[in-house]
């Protein structure tokens, strides 16, 4: 199998073109072909010990055409160049391409200008590895493709200086790769010869020479791969490195650019999702729900900054009577039973440090035995059942995108990330590899589900007869000592400092990349330490699962990143299309946070602002000229938009989009400057990619509620008011025996406790320039917990709820006969059973409950209704009207629009009132808002005052129990009023004038 590289990818061809065109001016290079001495040849230039690349650009004619670069592609514009320092940063996302299209930027930057001295440095094995696996899948497309333009590339090695040697000398296209651990030591402390990397070292093979000072006079394009990587970790010694090339010129790419140079192309997230450049990303994702018996402690964060140190720890807290797991903040001394509410499982958790040294922060406790790291949680279900259930879905992901893609030629991988090897393959006191638990699960799951009768399909669509030894393995690093596979060791940052021993696991999965996606490899499930999450990646991993046995640093790009590559058949020809492509990760959060997570990383690292509009926005908007050639709209007229889109409200003081700005999209309203005015459209659908499909509400229909002086002020009103003013007290009686009974019967019919449950979930995420969101497409649960700990204690947490009598509680709990569901699951047990316990108390206070009036000092001001404004939208929630106190009414539901409509168009209505929100009747299940007050004329004589309450259906069956319970409330409120104003139900208009209008 080869893989084939379409050569016409339109947004490929813009990223090189953006870096060759900087060099426009220098003189073009006539042929790929010379018979002169090539010291005479364009772009180059002799050396004391070899060939060269020269410049012949001055900084303006530089930077003009950076300008015009910038321009074009919509970038902000450089006002200046430094001196002899030219950096310039290409920035594109994660499986687009980046490593193909710096390789075949140093083949047109030959054919146009001869330039042909080249330094890719990049940061680690990984990566290095990479490269030249690149180099040589690319070599037969590159030959086709430039006439066979000879050319060489080599990775620097210090045994091999001959080679650095012929670089200097060689008057074709040279590539050197070399990982900057190879030229950054001398820097970290250049005092010590002996520390000193043997490049920046005398050699006698180079006649004394230094093998640093061959490269510096090359004057080479240095090409950085991963630059936040290569010049991330020990600035300082690594922007001297990087300096002591001596680089004509220095080319950034990544995804993630930290340190911001002149940006000549952007190929962001947002973009390559909306071209569909990249997967689509699917989190499938597991979450323990009603898992609440336990002393549950994450420990999120420590903070030392300040006097006292905290820690972050999320804790299953009591909230308004039911368990919700939220973060709170912990001081040394602290009891975790107090932060929670009071629960008892967390009794004698007292914080006694918070340790807070890099890479090794914990939290301890002065009496308990725990102690509890970043990441890290405990009283959760079981940490290995959880990646059992992962390991599980994972391999019916997979299995499940077999059948739909074998049969397109299109091989399946899937990618599991572990932290410790020992997890998959340990080694005896003998010395024999044995499988560790993660292989071992792995191995009963796929041999269960692989012989499900879907997969043995009449087109063999699915490989079932393969061993399952055969269709998994590990790429571990290996002791060169013992043969055993080990662990890749990290820094404080989470980077892999790669020696020796990792070459064998890196060189095994890049340079075979070819065998993995063929299907005469029976491979199709690769287990590998976290070393690979950057640097290698595969073009079919579609699965890809994270197994961290305490934490995870992984951020969510480098997780996705290893399988974003759109596929390949087997052919070795890319397949588009979100219908092929999709990567499911197997998260170890809901999708949701998952998604938070992704889209902050993207803001960080990338520096992607979200529904924003900026200054630059505007610039590379199409313009035809007067003699029909293009050109763009410019930075000057862009930053003219700009200016005037904040001055009229559009964008807001950090540049993000308003709803004003919504609205006028959404109404075909929007305004721009005069001089902008034949691109308008252009610039509506610039605004529309920034602002989202939000739904919004006309701002056009928005109207401000006042009061209707003259009904408001008028005779019939104020008789209204005087009759429902006043506020009452109440008191309750009811009957033990009776509660005992209800509570009993209540329990029996409607508790219904499940066990705590591990929940699998599964969510397409969609990433634009609104932002990042995940829509829920799969949810069951996969696992039962059992409750082996002790019982908690039940009648206090009852009692503590209910303030019923030990005694009550624990005859309703016996005579119920629903205790054994308490040790199914017992927090979601007593939660339930308090709420139905509450629910029945509610009810029977209610029909002992008696109102009595306050008195005559104790009631609503009529000068309230002037005391807070309305808004509403016309034909939305509100209309105009001529007979209430206000002139809009705002309804809540369509059958109050309907009663306000019919309360218009009716002469015997006087005058009516939607009963404000503070217009409130004090009940046992909480306060009481009415809906109308109404005065209407009857037959002409009569003043008839009425409260009405509308709902859809007013029979008590159909509302919700504490619903109903407030109406009856409300009637025993107005009665013992004694005032003349009849409280009653109604759902429709017509029933209500026939029943109580004569």
């Amino acid at each position: 199998m080869k893989l084939q590289f379409d050569a016409n990818l339109q947004y490929q061809e813009q990223a090189i073109s953006s870096v060759v065109d900087l060099f426009r001016g220098q003189t073009p290079k006539q042929s790929n072909f010379t018979v002169s001495a090539y010291a005479g040849q364009v772009g180059m230039e002799d050396t004391n010990h070899g060939i060269g690349n020269k410049l012949e650009l001055t900084e303006d004619e530089l930077l003009a055409n950076l300008q015009a670069v910038q321009l074009r592609n919509g970038l902000p514009q450089t006002k200046a160049l430094k001196k002899n320092t030219y950096d310039f940063d290409v920035e594109m996302e994660t499986g687009t391409g980046k490593t193909y299209v710096y390789l075949r930027t140093i083949f047109e930057l030959n054919k146009a200008y001869g330039f042909s001295k080249f330094v890719i440095v990049v940061p680690s094995i990984a990566i290095k590895e990479g490269v030249y696996k690149n180099l040589q899948i690319t070599q037969e497309h590159f030959g086709n493709l430039y006439d066979n333009t000879v050319y060489d590339y080599f990775i620097y090695d210090s045994n091999k200086l001959e080679q650095v040697r012929s670089f200097a000398v060689s008057d074709h296209i040279s590539i050197m790769v070399i990982n900057i651990d190879a030229f950054r030591k001398s820097f970290d402390d250049p005092d010590k010869e002996n520390k000193a990397n043997i490049i920046h070292r005398q050699n006698d093979k180079l006649n004394g020479m230094r093998p640093i000072e061959l490269i510096q006079e090359t004057r080479p394009f240095v090409i950085v791969d991963e630059p936040q990587s290569v010049e991330g970790n020990g600035a300082v010694a690594s922007k001297k490195a990087m300096a002591s090339l001596n680089a004509l010129c220095t080319l950034r790419f990544s995804a993630t650019h930290v340190v911001k140079h002149n940006l000549v192309y952007k190929l962001d997230a947002v973009d390559a999702f909306d071209m569909e450049l990249v997967k689509q990303i699917e989190v499938a994702s597991f979450e323990s729900v009603d898992y609440h018996n336990n002393a549950y402690m994450k420990l999120l964060s420590v903070d030392n900054k300040k006097s006292p140190i905290t820690a972050k720890i999320e804790l299953d807290c009591e909230v308004k009577g039911a368990v919700k797991r939220k973060s709170v903040t912990a001081r040394a001394g602290d009891d975790l039973q107090q932060l929670t509410g009071g629960r008892e499982v967390y009794d004698n958790y007292l914080v006694d440090e918070i340790y807070c040294e890099q890479g090794n922060e914990y939290v301890s406790f002065s009496t308990k035995p725990t102690i509890l790291r970043i990441g890290e949680a405990v009283g959760d279900i079981d940490d290995l059942a959880i990646k059992e259930q992962q390991i599980r879905k994972t391999i019916e992901e997979h299995l499940n995108k077999e059948l739909a893609l074998n049969h397109r030629g299109i091989k399946v991988l899937s990618l599991f990330f572990i932290d410790r090897v020992a997890n998959y393959r340990y080694y005896d006191e003998n010395g024999n590899a044995c499988k560790g638990p993660y292989a071992v699960i792995f191995e009963r799951s796929y041999k269960e589900l692989i012989a499900r009768p879907k997969y043995r399909t009449l087109f063999e669509d699915v490989d079932v007869d393969t061993p399952v030894e055969k269709v998994h393995d590990g790429y571990f690093s290996i002791d060169k000592k013992t043969k055993q596979f080990k662990d890749s060791k990290e820094d404080k940052t989470g980077n892999i400092r790669a020696n020796a021993d990792d070459e064998t696991a890196f060189n095994t999965i890049m340079r075979n990349k070819e065998w993995l996606l063929s299907f005469e490899c029976p491979l199709r499930f690769i287990f590998s330490h976290s070393a690979l999450r950057e640097g290698w990646d595969n073009p079919n991993v579609f699965q890809i699962c994270t197994l961290n046995e305490t934490k995870s640093d992984v951020k969510k790009r480098q997780e996705i990143g290893r399988g974003l590559r759109l596929c390949v058949n087997q052919n070795g020809e890319r397949q588009h299309g979100f219908a092929i492509n999709t990567l499911t990760v197997m998260a170890n959060e809901s999708y949701d946070v998952f998604a938070k997570k992704l889209q902050s990383e993207y803001e960080t690292d990338e520096g992607i602002r979200f529904g924003v509009l900026e200054s630059h926005s505007f610039a590379n908007i199409p313009v035809k000229q007067a003699d029909g050639s293009a050109a763009y709209l410019g930075a000057e007229k862009s930053e003219l938009i700009y200016h005037a889109f904040k001055a009229c409200g559009y964008i807001d003081g950090k540049d993000q989009v308003t709803d004003t700005l919504k609205t006028a999209l959404k109404s075909n309203t929007l305004t721009v400057p005069e001089a902008v005015a034949e691109q308008r459209d252009a610039i509506a659908a610039v605004c529309k990619k920034a602002s989202g499909n939000l739904n919004i509400k006309p701002a056009a229909d928005k109207r401000v509620v006042a009061l209707n002086k003259e009904l408001f002020l008028g005779e019939d009103f104020k008789a209204l008011w005087e009759k429902i003013k006043y506020k009452t007290t109440y008191r309750v009686d009811f009957d033990s025996e009776e509660l005992i009974q209800k509570c009993c019967d209540n329990l029996q019919m409607n508790l219904n406790v499940g066990a705590a449950k591990l929940v699998y979930s599964k969510a397409k995420v969609s990433v634009t320039e609104g932002g990042v969101a995940a829509a829920e497409t799969q949810r069951l649960s996969v696992l039962a917990a059992d409750v082996k700990e002790n019982l908690p204690d039940i009648v206090t947490y009852l009692q503590n709820r209910t303030n019923l009598t030990r005694r009550t509680i624990v005859e309703i709990l016996t005579r119920s006969k629903t205790l054994p569901l308490f040790k199914k699951n017992p927090q979601a047990y007593m939660e339930d059973a308090a709420k139905t316990i509450a629910s029945v108390m509610r009810l029977l206070i209610v029909d002992g409950i008696k109102y009595t009036k306050l008195g005559d000092s104790e009631f609503y001001a009529q000068e309230l209704f002037d005391s807070e404004e309305l808004t509403g939208y016309l034909n939305r929630n509100m209309i105009e009207s001529q007979r209430s106190v206000y002139n809009y009414v705002v309804y809540d539901s369509e059958v109050e629009r309907s009663f306000a409509e019919r309360f218009e168009g009716n002469e015997s209505v006087k005058v009516y009132a939607k009963l404000p929100d503070w217009f409130k009747i004090a009940t046992p299940l909480g306060s009481y808002n009415p809906d109308w007050a109404v005065v209407i004329e009857d037959n002409g004589q009569n003043r008839l005052y009425f409260v009405v309450e509308t709902k859809g259906n007013i029979l008590a069956d159909a509302l919700r129990p504490t619903e109903s319970a407030k109406i009856r409330c409300g009637e025993k409120h107005f009665a013992a009023l004694g005032q003349g104003a009849k409280f009653v139900k109604a759902d429709d208009y017509d029933k209500f004038v026939e029943n109580y209008v004569q």
